[in-house]
This record gives structure tokens, sequence and C-alpha cells, in this order.
């Protein structure tokens, strides 16, 4: 089960008796807990980019470390879309230092960039040098020794690779992030609902909730300590909050009828969310420490699936008002709404990039409902996925992909796309249908 009360979906508006969800025991488990395994996603790369610039990760010195921390940098890069990492099966040498390098050996393989280095292990702490080169250049651009436990090689991995990545392209590197998602196993009244945290390449998978009953539309808090959610637990969804590290919760809303969407405020104080409490479907805002509510639309349609402009101020939401699902920005204040998209006559869950220039969106096009950006000056739009029933996007919190929840032989996956649309992939489950992604902000 997919849908909320009177939320739009791909197939259209749905409706669903608020009695029919009936009361669940719920097992919260802290995010301390060993990760688990049958949660985990892996990676299938399904468009490569033509674009992307060559570059060489060559395998760090060192012996019996239980992580090869150059593989995840070179797995991180390689499915950003904007590098080819070059096979190790391909590589002449492997030096581990800048003054073994040959730069004429990595010209004669089509080498743009070389990452060399080495890790020392003494206890259960690693040092990890590494040397990203220039190779027409034949220039060291960066050096860093970076110290990590052996628990943690995955995370100085991307750390390095967040390094590399923004030195070359100027942009900060969105790999030490995190991803939330929802899994669903078994079939019918016997599914059971989990809320995952995991690494932004799918690894270190960690529970946050089960339960019985549905669980919907993870948000991250600003500062990444928190996840709000909706849980069907009750007779009613309702909205809450929960604390990632002690896995304290608090529900903020239970009201009768429809509590969807909530999405945190830039600076943290603020939910939007959808609310059915007056009768229709509308856009609040509340202020999560005094828990006072503001009411942001007032039409006869339905307003749902709000997200924030960067600075604050004003609401994008997925409204029907012109007959079918548009996506509409509001001040946060009040006054009237502008239509964002004209495109074709289904447009929803727009969410913004942290930039606010573009709109990541779901179209429903020539090829179904794809992944789009559209450019908010010109109003362009293209779609950018190539996915089966593509639904739920969000956006790394560099601008640079959009993840979403998609479809392979019946089963729910995750997908990513670059923002062009140049590079796409797959990130399935080994278990259960996997749905409801939401890419974290920067950890720091």
């Amino acid at each position: 089960m997919r849908t909320l009360i009177n939320i739009w979906t791909n197939k259209g508006r749905t409706r669903m008796p608020a009695a029919r969800f009936m009361a669940t025991c719920l097992g919260l488990v802290a995010l301390l807990v060993m990760p688990m395994a049958q949660a985990e996603l892996t990676i299938d790369i399904t468009r490569g980019n033509e674009r992307a610039t060559p570059i060489a990760v060559v395998p760090f010195a060192g012996e019996g470390l239980p992580t090869d921390v150059a593989q995840v940098v070179s797995d991180d890069l390689g499915r950003s879309g904007y590098f080819d990492p070059l096979p190790r099966s391909s590589m002449f040498a492997k030096p581990t230092s800048s003054e073994e390098v040959k730069f004429g050996e990595w010209r004669s393989l089509d080498t743009r960039y070389l990452v060399v280095g080495s890790a020392t292990q003494q206890g259960g702490q690693v040092s990890i040098r590494y040397e990203l080169m220039d190779v027409n250049g034949e220039s060291r651009l960066l050096g860093e020794t970076v110290t990590s436990s052996t628990n943690d090689l995955r995370r100085a991995g991307h750390y390095i690779a967040d390094q590399i990545f923004e030195e070359i392209t100027g942009i900060r590197g969105a790999f030490s992030t995190r991803l939330a998602y929802v899994t669903s196993q078994g079939v019918g009244d016997n599914t059971q609902y989990s809320l995952y945290v995991a690494d932004s390449d799918g690894h270190n998978s960690q529970q946050v909730l089960t339960s019985d009953e549905p669980i919907m539309s993870p948000a991250w808090s600003p500062d990444a300590g928190k996840l709000a959610y909706v849980s069907f637990e009750s007779k009613r969804p309702a909205i809450y909050v929960q604390n990632l590290a002690s896995g304290q919760r608090a529900k903020l809303t239970d009201f009768e009828g429809l509590n969807s969407a909530p999405v945190w405020s830039p600076d943290g104080r603020r939910l939007a969310m959808a609310l059915s409490r007056d009768g229709n479907p509308e856009i609040y805002v509340m202020d999560i420490a005094s828990r006072g509510l503001q009411r942001v639309t007032n039409s006869s349609s339905i307003e749902t699936e709000p997200d924030w402009s960067p600075d604050g101020q004003s609401l994008i939401f997925t409204s029907d008002r012109s007959g079918g699902p548009q996506i509409y920005r509001q001040s946060v204040s009040g006054g009237s709404a502008e239509r964002l998209t004209r495109t074709g006559n289904y447009n929803a869950r727009g969410r913004l990039s942290p930039d606010g220039k573009s709109l990541f969106l779901i179209h429903r096009g020539n090829n179904g409902f794809q992944v789009a950006k559209q450019d908010l000056q010109s109003g362009r739009l293209v779609e950018i996925s190539n996915a089966q029933q593509a639904e739920s996007p969000s956006v790394a919190p560099n601008g640079t992909m959009v993840i979403f929840a998609t479809q392979q032989g019946g089963t729910g996956v995750l997908g990513a796309v670059t923002a062009d649309g140049r590079a796409q992939f797959r990130l399935p489950s080994a278990q259960g249908d996997v749905r409801e992604p939401a890419w974290s902000p920067f950890l720091n």
C-alpha cells in the first residue's frame, strides 16, 4: 500500500477510509544497533555518461584492511556520473605515491586524473595517505592523510571521494551523506514495513522503525539528526519526529483525516505538511516548539506534497486546482499561488534544487511517469530518467543527483539519475520492496 487518504499517486487521486488502518504494535530500534544485512542496497549502473571524465584510482598500498578504501573512492566517483574510473585490470602500474607516477603511461590510457595512496594500520586505527594528480599537467592537485578506525573505513573512503570531487568539479561532494527509505516484505495483512537509513551508496543500513502498518514520507531535519515520517500504527495516519541517535520520538499530529508529507524548513524550526483537519487537504506549517499551526493554502482543491524554498520564505506544492495535478508556489505568509508547471497534464511531487533555480518532479509524458527537471526561469521541462513508474524524487544536497522510487521486475527498487540525465543507476534491496527515498543534508 503506497497511498494515504486523498493524495496524488501516479494513477491519480486515491481515497482510502481512515478506519481501515488498525492499531499495531511498533518496534523501535535506535541507530546504535548492528547493520541489518537484508536491507543493504546494491548498485546497478543502467546508463553511463559518455562525457564522463576519465580517472584512475589505483589500489592503495597496505595489507589486511577489512575494506578496500580505493574501491570505495572509485565507486563513489563512478556513480556520480561525472567520472569514468579506469578498471584495475587495465592499469599498467600500481604506484602508491606521486614520486612513483610515470605520467606518460597514464596519458596513453587516456586518463585525465590519477589517485594514488597507501594505508598503514596501527592497532585499531588506520592512516590513509592519498594524492590526486593531474595527468596532463603532470602536477599534484591534492594530498592529505586521513585517520580512521578500522570500522569506519567506508566513511573514510566517502570523505576522500568528496575531496577529490570538489577539487576537480568545484562542487561540494555528497558521498558522505545518507539515505532514508522504507522497505516492505510479505503479502496483504502479513506485510511488514521498516524504515532504514544507509550510506549514500546503500551500505551500512540501520533500522530505525518497524511496523505492521505502512510507514511513509521520511524527511530529514536540516542537521540530519532527526527524521519526520508518517505512520499508520493507530486508526489514522499520524506524523512523528524521531531522534536518530536515541530512538526517542514524538507524535506531532493525528488529526482526523489526512496527516501527510512532512518536510522541514531550512532553519529546522518548522514543518510544512498536508492536513485535512478543516475538511479539505491543505498545506499547513507547524512551529515544532509550540506545536502551533498556520494554514497556508485555502482552496476547494487538493493541496499536498509541500517543499520549502531554500530561503524558507515560500512553499511549492501539488494542487489539482487547474483540473489535474500541477505544481504551484506560494509565500508562507499567504497571498495568491503561482502556477509553475504547464507542460503536460500531470506534474507532481516537486522538489527544489538547493540553489532554488531548478524544480525536480514526476512528469507524465510519452514515456510514462518519469523524473523531470524544469528550469524555473525559462520554464523549460525535460525528462531526465528512463525508468518504470518513477515516483518520490529526492535531491542530493549538492544538487547533482536525484534519487527516486521505481520498479524492476515488479519489485520496488530505488533509482538515481544525474541532474542532467546523462547517467542513471538502480539500488535494489536483497529482500522486499524499497520505496519512499529521502536524501539527507550534508552531515557537517
